[in-house]
This record gives structure tokens, sequence and C-alpha cells, in this order.
């Protein structure tokens, strides 16, 4: 069983006097988007925004340029996911590159738990650091602030969670989600800030002269290729600005200048890096960074990120790619797992609740996530899946839906019954959080009941977003390429999705989870090939089907050094 999807069809206001210069087909994808000039599309980094407009940046600035004065000890404290880890290793090469006493650490969440506890500040004080600086976390680290406050180490927070409404007492927060922030937009990924704060050290660091003989100025547009990984794999919005960051680092990539273990990785896995888009960031690299991270320990893919050693580059990208090959069999063990709770649910109960709460003592805490998506994903709502963690405590991982702010759910609750939650963190789509294990039903009571107050009235239905159809002639390679060199596309900025009525002439089942078709348009054209990952194998393949409508994104499929044009099928209507 998996959720209907309903098609709606973007509308294009169009305006004849807008984009006359870009070609027709792009031009009404962009209308559709809300582009309304050039200067949107911009993707030049001299058309990047401001740091200065970002609240705590300039404090955040002088105290590093403190630590650099003086050689003091910097450790970088990350985040077990790949925004952590290119944040981690952007700001330690940075660092570096302008003479500073720099290392880093990351939580091992199996150990150590999220963020900048006091557990990691105890081990960063062993390490005798002077001040700890914080990436993609620390906006929520209260008690680990105030245990580096009692150390003596000074504490500068980079983020850019959402905050609450008390904020970690530290030297300097750097976040541009806090209020009064003059910066224009608030949807950079941890990645982005760090970036942010490394751009406005240069800066200070050349009006006091510290450049010299001694000192080369770094070029920072080097770690834009881990810009560019961070911000895919965090789904935060593709805004004009973002976009210019993630166009920058994928050309660097394509251009054969990333890093050398982001071209070991993408070697590995059969990628020509000459053609990448952003889906292979997201897809290709970001799985096989986290897959540390979910089921060992992120600095292997830090170290991978940070180094110049084509050998040792191998050695760890080869690492990842077995840990990421021991993900997909842990999550498809977990998928199996889920679906059964899942019918069971339907079975009692006719149809499934609003929402889905599952655990399994099992299950592993660093898969959580992917299972929680996955299942958002094949029935379109809220859930929540737990994994035991320390003793007597289960660790949750949350997705959500469009109509469903799901950190304000956690907040409500918390609100509600003080203590049932031990810590949360997250944002509208995605949470994380942390329950006693003997209070499991009672939260998944009080969840179900908030949920139903949300969503009594929804109906819950995935939506797919349709450009409209394709003529004939333009399911060519040549129009495949136009749409990706009219990206980046990513979240809140789509990929150009097409709809259309076909013939099915073939279909034959992959790996017992996807579906390769041969299809040919209603009305003539040419024999296309399709594929529909991550289908239901108790449906497909229909051999009673002979006629579809799909809606798909046409994509180049290289292999054997040829390339083919492909449809990556997202929905098929019988």
């Amino acid at each position: 069983m998996k959720c209907l999807a309903k098609l709606y069809r973007r509308k294009c206001h169009f305006d004849a006097n807008l984009l006359i210069d870009v070609p027709p087909l792009v031009r009404r994808i962009y209308l559709q988007r809300g582009i309304k000039t050039l200067q949107e599309l911009e993707r030049s980094a001299h058309h990047l925004l401001s740091w200065k407009g970002i609240r705590g940046i300039n404090d955040a600035v002088v105290l590093i340029y403190d630590m650099l004065k003086t050689s003091s000890r910097i450790i970088v404290v990350g985040d077990f996911d790949a925004d952590g880890a290119t944040s981690t290793a952007l700001v330690v090469l940075a660092l570096r590159s302008m003479g500073g006493n720099v290392d880093y650490i990351v939580p091992n969440r199996f150990e150590h738990g999220y963020g900048l506890s006091p557990k990691i500040v105890e081990c960063v004080r062993i390490r005798g650091a002077d001040m700890i600086l914080t990436v993609d976390n620390g906006i929520a680290s209260h008690a680990g602030t105030v245990a580096a406050r009692q150390q003596g180490i000074l504490v500068v927070i980079t983020d850019h969670h959402l905050p609450d409404t008390t904020l970690p007492i530290a030297n300097a927060i750097v976040n541009p989600n806090l209020n009064s922030n003059l910066f224009p937009l608030r949807s950079l990924a941890g990645v982005g800030v760090a970036f942010y704060l490394m751009l406005a050290l240069r800066a200070y660091l050349r009006q006091k002269d510290w450049f010299n003989n001694f000192r080369t100025e770094p070029k920072l547009a080097e770690l834009l290729d881990l810009v560019a990984i961070g911000t895919v794999t965090d789904i935060v919005p593709l805004n004009s600005n973002n976009r210019i960051l993630v166009w920058q680092g994928l050309n660097r990539i394509r251009s054969g200048k990333g890093r050398i273990g982001i071209n070991a990785m993408l070697n590995i896995a059969n990628i020509n890096k000459s053609q990448l888009v952003t889906s292979d960031l997201g897809f290709v690299i970001g799985p096989r960074i986290n897959a540390a991270g979910r089921l060992n320990d992120i600095s292997s893919s830090i170290a991978l990120l940070i180094t110049n050693d084509i050998n040792k580059a191998y050695i760890l990208a080869h690492q990842l790619d077995m840990l990421n090959k021991t993900r997909k069999k842990l999550a498809q063990l977990m998928q199996h797992e889920a679906m059964i709770m899942c019918n069971l649910l339907k079975d009692k109960y006719g149809n499934l609740p609003h929402s889905l709460i599952f655990y399994d003592p099992k299950w592993h805490e660093g898969m959580v996530g992917i299972l929680a998506s996955w299942l958002k994903e094949r029935f379109y709502r809220p859930v929540i899946a737990f994994a035991p963690g320390e003793k007597g405590i289960l660790k949750g991982s949350g997705r959500s839906i469009v109509d469903l702010h799901l950190r304000n759910v956690l907040v409500q609750i918390n609100k509600l019954f003080p203590g049932l939650i031990i810590k949360f963190g997250g944002h509208a789509m995605a949470v994380g959080l942390s329950i006693e294990q003997v209070k499991y039903e009672q939260f998944c009571q009080c969840f179900t009941e908030i949920i139903n107050e949300y969503l009594q009235n929804k109906v819950l239905q995935h939506i797919i977003w349709s450009d409209g159809e394709l003529e004939t002639w333009q399911f060519s390679l040549h129009t495949a390429e136009m749409l990706r060199d009219a990206g980046p596309w990513g979240h809140e900025f789509p990929e150009p999705t097409f709809d259309g009525q076909f013939e099915l002439l073939k279909q034959q089942l992959i790996c017992n989870q996807h579906l390769k078709v041969l299809l040919k348009p209603i009305g003539g054209g040419p024999i296309l090939e399709g594929i529909n990952f991550n289908i239901d194998p108790s449906v497909w393949p229909n051999k009673k089907l002979h006629y579809v409508k799909i809606a798909y994104k046409l994509n180049i499929n290289n292999y054997g050094g040829n390339q083919s044009l492909q449809l990556i099928i997202d929905h098929i209507w019988s």
C-alpha cells in the first residue's frame, strides 16, 4: 500500500516583458517559480549577500582574532550529519589557512548525544582548548555553555537552527534566525553560516594587516564545494543567495577543482563529475558522509573532506562506501518491520491514523531518521520513529508534511506536559527528541491527540506539482541539458516536473524495489526509458496496464560512456 498522489499544475503568470532572453520552456518554468528578473538568476559569487547584517558576527570575529594573535587553541565542535561535517571541515581548513591553532571534535551520537554537551566540554578541556567554536549546533546547548564557562573556555556558537526563547550564555552567537537580525535571509545551512563567518574574519584580518609575506590570504571560494554539499543535504530553501552558493560549489567540482575526498567519493560511485547536479550531492555524496555519523563516527567523513592525501582519500572513501551499503541493508530491514506495523494498524482501524509513531527495540538509533523520512514519503503523514538509546531512554526522529510544523507540536507537548520530553530540537519538517521509555505510551497518546487536532479536516494526500506537458519534440538530450543548466534546483526551487499520458510497453522489477519501464507518448513520439524508484512490489509490475499517466523529470543517464535520455518517474496513475 502507498498513499495516492494528487496532481496539480503550476500556474504561469505570463508576462511578455519578463525574462525575454530566456528560452521559452525555461522561461515558463522560471515564471512558475516566481522569478521575474534576470538578477534573481545571477550565479556569480559577486552577487552574494554581505555578511554584515548577521547578528553576532562582529563579536565572534573579534574573539577569534584574539585567539589567532596569541596562537590560542580553538576546538571546533560539529554535528554528526553532512551539514555538520562540511561545516567542521570548512572552518578547520579556513582557520588553519589563516594561521590558527585549530582542531575539531564531533560528538559521537551513541556516547555523547547531540551538540555541545557537558561531556563534550570535558573532552575539549582535556585537549587544552581556549575556545570552543560550534558549527551547525549550539543554539540549544545551555548546559554545555555553562560547563565551558566554568572551565574558563570561551564559547562562540554558530548555528542555523531555530532558537528557544532563552539563548545559551555564550561569548558570541552567530545565527541568522535570531531576532533583530539584519541579514535579509534566514535560511542558511550550518555550513552557510560558517562560510559567512570565515568571510567576515578574513575581512577583519585584512584591516589588521594580518596577511603579509609570512601569511598568504586564503581563497575562501575554494571551500564552496563544501558549502554546496552541506546546503543541499540539509534541504534548506534554494533562494537566490543559496543558489549562488550551490552553483559555485557545483562548478568547482565539475571543473575538477573540488576537494580530493569529494572526487574520490564520486569516482567510487561511478559519477561523472563533469555532469554533476544537485541531486548527486543529495543522493550520492550526502548519504556516504552521513553513513559514518549514523553507524559509527562522523570523524572519518570530516577527515576525508580535509585531507590532501589522495591515497588516504580513497581509503576513507571506500570505508564510507561500505558503511553506506550497510546503511542501505539496515534501512531495508527496518522498512520491512515498519510496514508490518502499518499493515497491523490498517487491519485494526481500516485506515492508517493521521500520524505514525513506531518503536522497535532492535532498531538502530542512527537510522530512525531515514525510516521516518521513508514512511512520510510513502504515506504522507507526520512520522516519529524511536530506537533505544542509553539505558531507559528512547531516541526519536520525526519528519513532517507541508501542513504541519513538527517542532511547534513538540513545543506544545512540552508546555502541556512538562518533563514528558527530555529534550528536543529541529524545525518545521524534521525533529529529534529523547523520552523515557516508560513514558512512550503517554507520549504516543499526547502526540496523536495534538496531530488529530491539527489535521482533523485535512485529506492526507501527497501533492505533486507539475510544470505541464512536454511536446513530443522536447523529449531530447538537448532539453534535459538545458534544464540541468538552468539550475541548481532544490528545496523551494524544485527541479522541473512534467506530466503526460503514455503507452506502457515494458515493465521490469529491479532489486525488488524499483520499476524500469519503456514508454511511448500518446499521439506519437520516441520510445523512452523510465525508472520509478521505491515502488510497491505488491502492485508493480502490473501486466494488465497498457496506458498510464505519469509525473516525471528528465534525466541524462550516463552509462558505459554513453548518454541517453531517461525519465525519472515520481508517480504512476493507472
